[in-house]
């Protein structure tokens, strides 16, 4: 099985100073000898939150150091398109979430709905929101 990292682990990664070059495939490499996984990739929602963080830098030189991480990040992983299909299952879970009275944030469902779609695991440090959707194995990280 793969894993869908999602934006919360990248994220976590550079705020603790493995931002440096390099430090991308250092995380995979721990991913994949702590879990035992060896496919990793992104949900084309997570690169938008990550842009998302590029622009939002308040100085140049963040606004610099966090573009060369992404430009590493999605240099080493791949990414993984939102589908027709992956739609059609979101729009499906979504409305029986909410007919039971629980709310997920949207780009959250939509990169769970890449993992689950793919059968893949979702890599997260947000596993409340992630272990709402059913039938998708969260892993902590």
């Amino acid at each position: 099985m793969g894993l869908v990292l999602d934006s919360s682990v990248l994220i976590a990664a550079e705020r603790e100073k493995r931002g440096a070059v390099g430090s991308v495939s250092q995380l995979l490499a721990s991913l994949a000898a702590e879990h035992s996984e060896t496919e990793f990739l992104l949900s084309s929602i997570s690169v938008m939150e990550l842009e998302h963080g590029w622009h939002r830098a308040n100085t140049p030189e963040a606004a610099a150091k966090r573009r060369r991480y992404l430009d590493e990040v999605l240099a080493i992983l791949p990414v993984e398109p939102f589908t027709r299909e992956m739609g059609v299952l979101a729009a499906k879970i979504d409305a029986d979430m909410k007919k039971v009275g629980l709310v997920i944030a949207t780009a959250d469902l939509l990169i769970g709905i890449t993992a689950l779609h793919l059968d893949y695991a979702i890599g997260t440090r947000n596993v409340r929101h992630f272990k709402m959707i059913p039938g998708l194995k969260v892993l902590p990280l």
